[in-house]
C-alpha cells in the first residue's frame, strides 16, 4: 500500500524556517539582539556591500546622519529580498509579516516592545532620533507583499499607485533623517522616486517578465499594438520601439518635475539626489542609445559613466558652495 501524502499546509513556523534557508544567512534572525554598536555596523557592512552607490554617496553625507541613512537602507534592503528573493510565495509573505512585526516593535518601545533583529535595534534609535512616521516603512511592506500577487497593471494610475508605496516612501525616509518633513519636499520628492522606479521598469522589462511581471501599463501595450507575445520573443518591433520611447520621454518629464528639490536640501543631501536623480536619467540614455531594444539586451551604465556621473554631482556640489561663499563676501 502506497505511503498516504502530508498534505497538512505547512506552519508558520515551518515557512520561515525555509524561507530564510533561501536567503544569505546574515539575514536570519538571531538568537539575541544585538547591542546598538554592533547592530549599527550590520547595517553599515550591509550597506558597503550591497549598494556601491548609495555608499559612495553616504560619503557626503554628515557623519551624525549615516548611521541613520545605514539602518534605513537595511531595513529596504531587506525587505526587498524578502518579498523578491525567496522564490515561495507564502514563504515570503511569512517573512514579510515577521519584518512587519519587528516594525511594529519597534514603535512600541516606550511599551515594552522588544527589537531583534539588528536592522531594528539599529532602525529604533533612528525612529527615536529623527522622529521618522511609522507609515513610510508600513507601505514598502504593503508593496512588496503586493509583488507576491500583482504581475499586470492596466493604466499608468495603477503603476503609479505601485509606486507610491514601493518607491516614494524611501524619498519620504531620507527627507525624515535629514529633518526635512513639509508637504512640497516630500510632493517632489515623490516625482523623482517614481521616476526612478519606472527607469528601472523600463530597463528591466525582460528580467521582470521571466518573474512574470509586465509594469508597462495593459492600456499603453493596447495602444501601441504590443503583444505579451512580442515581449516573450525578444523580438524588437516598430511598435515596441514606439511604446518604450513615450514611456522613456514620459518618464523624463517626471524627473523634470522633481528636480528643483535639489536646491531645496542641504549640500550634503542634495549631492545624493543629483546623484540618483542623474543615475536615472542615465538609464533613460542607455535605454535611448541602444535604439529602445532593452528586448534583446539589459541597458547598463559603465563604472565609467558612473564615476562621470559622481563626478558631475560633486561639481554641482562645490559650485554652489562657492558660490555661496562668493554672496557672503
Amino acid at each position: 500500500m502506497p505511503a498516504l501524502q502530508n498534505t497538512e499546509a505547512p506552519t508558520r513556523d515551518e515557512l520561515l524556517t525555509r524561507g530564510w534557508a533561501a536567503l544569505p544567512e546574515a539575514y536570519r534572525m538571531p538568537a539575541e539582539p544585538p547591542s546598538l554598536d554592533e547592530a549599527r555596523a550590520y547595517c553599515k557592512r550591509l550597506t558597503e556591500s550591497h549598494y556601491e552607490n548609495f555608499h559612495v554617496a553616504s560619503w557626503f553625507l554628515p557623519k551624525r546622519l549615516r548611521p541613520h541613512f545605514q539602518s534605513i537602507y537595511a531595513y529596504c534592503r531587506i525587505a526587498d529580498d524578502l518579498g523578491d528573493e525567496v522564490g515561495d510565495r507564502e514563504q515570503s509573505l511569512a517573512l514579510l509579516d515577521l519584518w512587519g512585526e519587528e516594525l511594529e516593535a519597534c514603535y512600541r518601545i516606550s511599551e515594552g516592545g522588544v527589537a531583534r533583529h539588528p536592522v531594528f535595534v539599529a532602525l529604533a534609535e533612528t525612529i527615536a532620533a529623527c522622529q521618522i512616521p511609522k507609515q513610510p516603512f508600513a507601505d514598502l511592506l504593503t508593496a512588496f507583499r503586493q509583488d507576491q500577487t500583482a504581475t499586470r497593471f492596466e493604466s499608468m494610475a495603477d503603476v503609479l499607485r505601485y509606486c507610491k508605496c514601493s518607491a516614494n516612501p524611501v524619498g519620504h525616509l531620507v527627507l525624515y533623517a535629514a529633518g526635512y518633513r513639509d508637504a512640497e519636499r516630500l510632493r517632489l520628492s515623490d516625482f523623482t522616486c517614481s521616476a526612478l522606479q519606472l527607469a528601472n521598469f523600463w530597463q528591466d522589462v525582460r528580467v521582470d517578465f521571466a518573474k512574470g511581471r509586465i509594469y508597462i501599463p495593459q492600456e499603453d501595450l493596447r495602444r501601441f499594438g504590443v503583444s505579451e507575445e512580442v515581449i516573450a520573443s525578444g523580438k524588437m518591433t516598430a511598435e515596441f520601439r514606439a511604446l518604450l520611447q513615450y514611456e522613456v520621454e514620459e518618464t523624463r518629464k517626471m524627473f523634470a518635475a522633481g528636480s528643483p528639490l535639489i536646491g531645496m536640501v542641504d549640500r550634503e543631501l542634495a549631492v545624493d539626489l543629483d546623484l540618483f536623480t542623474r543615475g536615472g536619467l542615465e538609464i533613460l540614455n542607455a535605454i535611448e542609445s541602444q535604439n529602445y531594444d532593452v528586448l534583446k539586451a539589459r541597458p547598463a551604465i559603465s563604472k565609467w559613466r558612473k564615476l562621470l556621473l559622481l563626478a558631475g554631482a560633486l561639481n554641482g556640489k562645490v559650485f554652489s558652495r562657492r558660490s555661496g561663499q562668493e554672496v557672503a563676501a
